[in-house]
């Protein structure tokens, strides 16, 4: 076990994930439900098949080995968190990259960390490793907090003029509410990919099937990540079909130059694979964790995604013209997510 060198994958996987919607930023033309579904072509589809393809040499073997339920079950929890995937797009849309990023993630750590040690029928309070854990992700609350409260005074500092400039549609209300829930449904990802023990085990039967193999550690939950994505693509098919019928944006395809389409589709393959390479490397940083604090792995993942997603708020000036009290706070608050992922050092 190395826990640093665990939270440092995650890391990696973080600054990607944080970094999906800035090539995203730089599709034209396209409506929203247009460059979802594309960018989700290559998050929900391919490189879950294209990574697990070179990194567990018998994935077809596990894959038969694995019971219809456990895959099933990844497909379930996987649809969930596509209603958690598309309200977080649309969380970014109304409050940019760094405050909806913030809020979704927040929740998403919380729910994800917490329930399935609940579920499973540990006493979290009994243990010194579930007191650090509720230690941590308590910590992490507070910093989501006081990055939610910049978020507030940004607001109230900011013209409206200035909040269109930084984020074109802002819109604080619709934004937190779609955020909140872009958060708990979020959390859905980490029951598929671990299972959740005493309710609907998934992921980790098909974690045992790899293992089985001698699958290295690192990789044991690219198979699970296949159908747990592909879960995912459905629900976000289904409504990116429904609205562009509704919008007959399906004619963005017919209505710009071919130059555009292939840059757009470049960006949005690009964003969505970024994506995905977040729980790649949360797979790989998770097997360093000590067993007591493996589901802390998961808090650890959104925290870091919540520094580097204000990181790319930052850069990209959507705190522009924010004042110097909000900016202060905002960097207190991400001090203090910092601050919860290190007590696993405890």
């Amino acid at each position: 076990m190395n826990p640093l060198l665990g939270v440092l994958l995650m890391a990696v996987g973080s600054a990607c994930a944080a970094s999906f919607y800035v090539p995203i930023r730089k599709v034209k033309s396209w409506s929203w439900e247009t460059y979802w579904i594309v960018q989700g072509i290559a998050s929900w589809i391919l490189a879950p098949i294209i990574f697990a393809a070179f990194t567990v040499p018998q994935l077809h073997t596990i894959i038969s080995n694995t019971p219809t339920t456990a895959l099933m079950g990844c497909i379930f929890w996987g649809a969930l968190w596509g209603v958690g995937g598309l309200t977080f797009g649309l969380s970014m849309r109304y409050l940019g990259v760094a405050l909806g990023q913030s809020i979704a993630l927040g929740f998403c750590g919380a729910f994800g960390t917490l329930i399935p040690p609940m579920v499973a029928g540990q006493n979290i309070f009994s243990t010194s490793s579930g007191l650090i854990m509720l230690l941590g992700v308590a910590i992490s609350i507070a910093g989501i907090a006081i990055v939610g409260y910049a978020g507030a005074l940004k607001s109230q500092s900011m013209s409206e003029e200035d909040k269109k400039k930084a984020v074109k549609e802002f819109a604080l209300k619709k934004g937190l509410l779609i955020a909140i829930l872009a958060g708990i449904m979020s959390a859905c990802m980490n029951y598929g990919i671990n299972g959740l023990k005493g309710f609907l085990d998934a992921g980790n039967l098909i974690q045992d099937q790899a293992r089985a193999v001698h699958t290295n550690d690192l990789f044991v939950t690219s198979p699970a990540l296949i159908f747990v994505m592909f879960g995912g693509f459905l629900t976000n098919f289904v409504y990116c079909t429904y609205l562009s019928l509704k919008n007959k944006s399906y004619k963005d395809f017919s209505t710009v130059s071919g130059n555009i389409i292939l840059m757009n589709v470049l960006f949005s393959l690009l964003g969505g694979t970024l994506w995905f390479l977040q729980f790649f490397f949360f797979g790989m940083g998770q097997s360093m964790l000590p067993p007591a604090l493996f589901a802390f792995g998961w808090s650890i993942l959104m925290a870091l995604n919540i520094t580097f997603s204000n990181v790319w708020g930052i850069i990209l000036k959507e705190w522009k013209g924010s004042s110097q009290k909000t900016i202060v706070v905002l960097l207190v608050g991400l001090l203090v997510l910092l601050l919860s992922i290190f007590v696993i050092k405890l």
